[in-house]
């Protein structure tokens, strides 16, 4: 059997969705046959739960938490505190990994991988951003030939620009549990279950609430609907920082139809879609991020609910959702938004087709697929 050490080089578990994404994946890439390793540095866990608790995922791979440094520097020594953390953890990661001998090494973090790349060979790199800052690590990983994953199109294109071999890079889009969704209720007993309204019009919004992700513009979206009683906006999601951000807006926009829920676990996430009515995915288009990039989970989650989902106009969601299968409003674009919501309200026969095409679409995004279509690139570059 096949031996993958996964590093990461962040806090496990964390309320942040790179946790869910590295959860189910080696959970998928042990289910497709292989001795996940998982190893991360021991950091604050205020959950007090497992990884495989925490997330809800089989049992089926090993984790070896390593004891470091974890402090915190108020203020503008916050990233110096960061920076330090981070450049140790990773030594100690990498001393732990070159004790060892791996098929394959994988990681997300850009520093383990440029370490190890002067000892390994057998090394994976997972692309999630692109940053002309980090051009000392990309131009080792392109030096020895280290293999490429990102998540989006728009991700190897510039990986391909930067003088990149095309055939060492695998665009693997994020996944989805679609066992979460596998739930036999009817909408007004999810509703009952989380306390929302039945007699209401759901638009909803999973996810965090940085700027780049458009919550803001959803907000003020809100805003032309406040005469209609039968509507409500609920919000799922965010840090306790952001959330209290954005009650202290509500506030004062004086909004009465907008609900926000908070930080939920991720496996209470799928009641919240399945209660709703619409879910909305208003990415920013100012971002490189967010307009090439991205690859949300919460795409492939609304696909999976079955539910009618108003996207923003963005190369990166264009690659996953179509014309058939999603509507597609003008990213930062509020009055946008308030046309499509309407339009999605006034067609729901429509809109429910076009969300019976995303529930069809989103089986060839299972984490399982995506392990697989992992493991085949792997395998192939070894041969």
């Amino acid at each position: 059997m096949a031996r993958i050490l996964y590093i990461v080089n962040q806090r496990m578990p964390t309320e942040k969705a790179y946790g869910v994404q590295i959860a189910k994946m080696c959970e998928a890439l042990a289910l497709g046959g292989l001795n996940v390793t998982l190893l991360i540095p021991q950091r604050g866990n205020p959950s007090g739960k497992t990884i495989f608790d925490y997330y809800g995922i089989k049992n089926n791979f090993k984790i070896i938490e390593l004891r470091g440094l974890d402090f915190y520097w108020p203020g503008i020594f916050d990233k110096i505190a960061f920076l330090i953390k981070q450049t140790i953890s990773a030594l100690v990661l990498v001393r732990i990994a070159l004790r060892n001998k791996y098929d394959v090494i994988y990681s997300r973090d850009e520093l383990p991988i440029f370490l190890l790349s002067f000892f390994r060979k057998n090394l994976v790199f997972e692309a999630h951003r692109f940053s002309k800052k980090r051009n000392i690590f990309y131009r080792c990983f392109k030096k020895n030939n280290i293999k490429i994953i990102v998540i989006s199109q728009g991700l190897k294109d510039e990986f391909i620009r930067q003088g990149f071999n095309r055939k060492n890079i695998l665009v693997a889009p994020d996944g989805v549990d679609l066992e979460q969704f596998k739930i036999n209720k009817t909408q007004p007993e999810y509703r009952t279950i989380l306390d929302l309204p039945l007699n209401k019009i759901l638009v909803l919004y999973t996810g965090h609430l940085y700027e780049w992700k458009g919550a803001d513009m959803l907000l003020e979206a809100a805003r032309s609907f406040q005469n209609r009683e039968n509507i409500l906006f609920v919000f799922v999601g965010g840090t306790d920082f952001n959330v209290k951000d954005f009650r202290d807006r509500v506030k004062m926009m004086q909004l009465n139809n907008v609900m926000i829920v908070g930080f939920v676990p991720h496996n209470e996430v799928s009641l919240y879609l399945k209660a709703a009515d619409i879910l909305v995915l208003p990415n920013s288009g100012k971002e490189d991020i967010s307009r090439l990039y991205t690859s949300p989970l919460k795409m492939f989650e609304y696909m999976a609910s079955g539910k009618p989902i108003i996207a923003s106009d963005l190369p990166s969601i264009r690659e996953v959702l179509t014309d058939y299968s999603a509507f597609f409003s003008r990213p930062d674009d509020a009055g946008s938004l308030i046309t499509m919501i309407n339009e999605v309200i006034n067609n729901m026969p429509e809109a429910e087709k076009r969300a019976q095409l995303a529930l069809q679409e989103v089986v060839k995004y299972s984490w399982n697929a995506r392990a697989g279509n992992i493991l085949d690139f792997i395998s192939c570059q070894n041969n």
